[in-house]
């Protein structure tokens, strides 16, 4: 009986593969791509549009100030001559964000390790469904609760910095006065961005590949070790582009800051003293009461507070895509 060997096809042709996919296939492939590429050109177009309008009015109420409008520290659009600036806007912003973020990604990254890698799984979910409905809580009932018993019991601890680390000149408290000011914010910002930070980073390091891990501790690695080496390094830019989700909200923050900050335009390198201001705070409570010039004013600093945004974004994109090849974003 003669053998059969069985004889090897090449292996079809795109061409061949595209003639063979059926025609509703195609149309359905052609319709997702229209929709995708429609989705993108009309966010450009919106955000195109949000640029152009905050730019028109900005532009108006900066011609008729009579003060420089980056280095001036009063807001009174309404006077005769009317005199405004952001430098308290932007120094309260930025000051309140930084600390904001020292205290939140460094406590998100540990939470996020001790889910993934340390709790048991009957600890871990629960506490990982806890998190994620932290940042279900709206702003302003973080606002209620920071007016109501951060901004009270942070007395102490603004007394107690001031006692130990008021050489520093920073935790110097040298005003009388509840505790309003840019440091309890950025305690607030940095519990309402811990949600945020920790669930990325978490689900982050939940990727990890599974062989990392395995050849590290094959190879007599603790586990301290096999974070450091092996899980940390595939989710550094995870946790940067976390870390720029948090900074996005603690730059936009609105009512909690407006309900905890005694604002008041004066720059002061003590960040115990009360007083001090944001662009969203100052843009909330000075909306209603102004008139059209007056929103004309605000809305320049709002367009400022955009090109912030855009710039921390930008940065964000540019620090990850260099860090990519060391993160294992590739393997």
């Amino acid at each position: 009986m003669a053998s059969t060997t069985p004889i090897d096809t090449p292996p079809a042709s795109p061409v061949a593969r595209k003639r063979a996919r059926p025609k509703s296939g195609r149309a359905g492939d052609k319709i997702f791509l229209g929709l995708s590429r429609g989705s993108g050109i009309l966010l450009l177009v919106i955000m195109a549009s949000i640029a152009v309008f905050l730019t028109y009015r900005a532009a108006l109420a900066v011609s008729k100030d009579e003060g420089n409008f980056l280095t001036t520290f009063d807001w009174n659009p309404a006077g005769d001559p009317p005199v405004f600036g952001i430098a308290v806007l932007l120094f309260g912003t930025i000051v309140s964000s930084i600390i904001a973020m020292a205290i939140a990604v460094p406590v998100a990254v540990g939470i996020a390790l001790f889910i993934s890698h340390y709790a048991p799984r009957k600890l871990a979910a629960p506490l990982a469904y806890v998190v994620d409905l932290l940042a279900a809580v709206p702003s302003i009932v973080y606002g209620i609760w920071g007016a109501l018993f951060l901004v009270p019991y942070l007395e102490g601890l603004n007394l107690w910095l001031d006692q130990f680390f008021g050489w520093t000149y920073l935790f110097e408290k040298t005003e009388v006065g509840v505790a309003r000011s840019l440091f309890t914010v950025g305690i607030l910002l940095a519990i309402m961005i811990l949600p945020i930070v920790t669930s990325v980073s978490r689900e982050v390091f939940l990727q990890v590949p599974k062989t990392n891990e395995e050849a590290a501790l094959a190879l007599g690695a603790t586990r301290w070790e096999v974070i450091r080496l092996s899980v940390l390094p595939f989710g550094r830019s995870g946790v940067i582009s976390a870390s720029m989700l948090g900074l996005g909200r603690a730059l936009g923050e609105t009512m909690a800051v407006a309900t905890v900050l005694s604002p008041s335009f004066v720059i002061s390198g003590h960040l115990l003293n009360p007083g001090g201001g944001t662009f969203a705070q100052n843009i909330a409570a000075k909306f209603d009461e102004a008139d059209a010039f007056g929103r004309d004013a605000l809305i320049a600093s709002g367009l400022v507070l955009f090109i912030l945004t855009l710039l921390v974004n930008g940065a964000a994109r540019l620090i990850i895509a260099r860090r990519k090849e060391y993160s294992g974003a590739n393997a």
